[in-house]
């Protein structure tokens, strides 16, 4: 049983109104500001870098941080900006985890586009937002509104909340 499978299982879901919204396939995702400004920080097992396309693959346990979102994977690959100035993409693959505070996602294959702020998940996504969660083929969650489109067999699970 793979992690997903297991971290899926685990998942204790109950009946919150926002979970309406996860039925029609658009909920939030990451409830902090962005700072796109913030530094992007990098760490890794390897690192190749390739002038000629402006990139570098970045290998092994690879987990990057910019302000309270943290992505990580096998495999990331950076393309930077034409003139050098920053970053333009990251491109993960092999099993990603993405979180932000409290909400969380796995997928295959990830990009995050920094300077639009919107990251696409492909490949059994599965999101998970407190007790909460949702899966689907694809999630596009745009950073700068907080929020995230789940198409391709999207599933939920409700349980009525117990009375306490």
């Amino acid at each position: 049983m793979t992690f997903l499978n297991r971290f899926a299982a685990a998942v204790v879901l109950s009946c919150l109104p926002g979970l309406a919204m996860a039925q029609a396939g658009a909920l939030s995702f990451g409830q902090g500001t962005r700072d796109r400004a913030a530094p992007v920080e990098v760490s890794s097992d390897a690192l190749s870098v390739d002038q000629n396309d402006n990139s570098a693959l970045f290998t092994g346990s690879v987990v990057i941080a910019q302000g309270e979102m943290r992505l990580a994977a096998p495999r990331v690959r950076v393309v930077y900006l034409p003139d050098r100035s920053g970053i333009e993409t990251l491109e993960a693959s092999g099993g990603v985890t993405l979180t932000s505070g409290e909400d969380a996602a796995e997928a295959q294959d990830a990009a995050y586009n920094l300077g639009t702020g919107m990251i696409e998940l492909r490949g059994n996504v599965l999101l998970v937002q407190g007790t909460n969660a949702i899966s689907g083929d694809t999630v596009i969650v745009d950073t700068n509104a907080g929020t995230a489109q789940v198409t391709g067999r999207v599933k939920t699970i409700l349980r009525p909340q117990e009375n306490q």
